[in-house]
């Protein structure tokens, strides 16, 4: 089994974009029909992460995340394992690769 989406609901939507995204999250604006606007990011492995905004549903409460950072980001962070906090309180343990020789050429 695997997990291939993750939804993830908060009345910060726009502040929670902006703290997936700098982790390196590619998050793009989706809207299904009538559905409330959203973002969603593929990830490496085919997965989906979305974030909903909370209107009808309570926001996701706690909820501990395991991510890796693409090879190409985040910069502002060292090679390693961190601990942060999401604009909602969740914790995200993001891990950043050591670059390689090919991901610090621009």
């Amino acid at each position: 089994m695997i997990i291939d989406l993750a939804v993830i609901y908060t009345a910060r939507l726009d502040a929670c974009r902006d703290f997936y995204g700098l982790l390196g999250l590619d998050l793009v604006p989706e809207q299904h029909g009538n559905g409330p606007a959203h973002y969603a990011a593929t990830l490496a492995d085919g997965s989906v992460l979305e974030l909903y905004p909370a209107t009808r549903r309570p926001a996701t409460g706690y909820l501990r995340l395991g991510l890796t950072a693409p090879a190409h980001g985040p910069r502002f962070l060292p090679a390693g394992r961190h601990t942060l906090t999401d604009p909602d309180g969740r914790t995200v343990v993001l891990t950043v690769p050591q670059p390689t020789d090919a991901t610090t050429d621009e």
